[in-house]
């Protein structure tokens, strides 16, 4: 498959600081390509380059084979995480207003379509919700029919039902062709709709490839994951010491990103895990078990301290 997009060797310091660290990699014409990665791990600012904004303090940014010029900026949108719009305009003249400012837009009654804006069309810009709000910034982002569309966290803040919703409208853009490339703090988000992601750590690229083969590549085990509250001291620390059926390489420890506290046993094992657990008198009404997800992928390498 065609790349339509080749980052090579970039570099971006200040001063002391090195943000992106000799980073390379290519996107195929077409796909969805993940950017993830904690914050400040310089996927901001690779992003910027990538998209013109920023210079590179070394290396290069190549669109269709050449360095990023007119073509790029008349084929490229670009959906920002935070946008200001012009006040007092309704939806339709803020479309209006946006494609008068390329020498070709897309048709403005399909785009509408497609985006889902005709419930709204002649609201105030500043009164609408954040669903409302993100699917009106998709379409300005492709109001010049652009060949591949940066969306910067387009869905932070929406709810389930929006989010889902938006996810449709980026299958709907790549079913058309167009190259998406999707920042994201959702890892269910990246797991649905990227072909390929790369995480990101201080600068670096610590992983890239498809969503399942790096899950493939970094976890062969299951989750059996048990309420904390269901377990007394004893019986944990039973867990962390004479547990059978794991190796010592196995992972025992509170999920302290859930929304509660459980404990997880990671094992090789499902049925001997049951077998022990049953023997030692464990409540297992509440049980669930799971594969790893992408989740724990990047948890596993990106730690999980707090990154302000």
């Amino acid at each position: 498959m065609a790349s339509i997009l080749e980052v090579n060797s970039l570099s971006k310091h200040y001063q002391t600081t090195i943000a992106v660290d000799n980073v390379s990699f290519q996107i195929n014409k077409g796909q969805c390509f993940g950017m993830l990665g904690p914050n400040g791990a310089g996927k901001t600012t690779t992003i910027e380059i990538m998209e013109g904004i920023t210079e590179p303090t070394s290396g290069k940014v190549l669109y269709k084979g050449n360095a990023l010029g007119q073509l790029f900026r008349t084929q490229c949108g670009i959906q920002f995480q935070h946008t200001s719009l012009q006040e007092f305009l309704t939806v339709r003249e803020t479309l209006k207003l946006f494609a008068g400012l390329y020498p070709e837009s897309s048709d403005l009654n399909e785009l509408i379509k497609r985006c889902n804006l005709e419930s709204f069309l002649d609201s105030d810009n500043r009164k609408l919700s954040g669903g409302q709000r993100q699917r009106m910034l998709l379409a300005i982002a492709l109001i010049n029919n652009p060949e591949i569309v940066f969306l910067d966290e387009p869905t932070t803040g929406l709810d389930p039902q929006a989010r889902h919703n938006f996810w449709d409208l980026i299958k709907s853009i790549l079913s058309h062709g167009t190259t998406v490339i999707l920042t994201t703090h959702y890892m269910e988000e990246a797991a649905e709709l990227c072909d390929e992601i790369v995480i990101m750590d201080h600068g670096r690229i610590i992983a890239q490839g498809a969503p399942s083969e790096l899950l493939q590549q970094h976890f062969s085990e299951r989750l059996v994951r048990i309420p904390e509250n269901v377990l007394s001291a004893a019986q944990i620390e039973a867990l962390k010491q004479q547990h059978p059926s794991l190796n010592k390489n196995a992972l025992f420890q509170h999920s302290l990103y859930q929304k509660d506290d459980w404990i997880e046993i990671s094992t090789n094992d499902v049925n001997q895990t049951m077998k022990y657990l049953l023997n030692a008198g464990i409540d297992l009404s509440f049980l669930q078990i799971r594969q790893h997800n992408l989740e724990d992928l990047f948890l596993e390498l990106t730690g999980k301290d707090l990154r302000i």
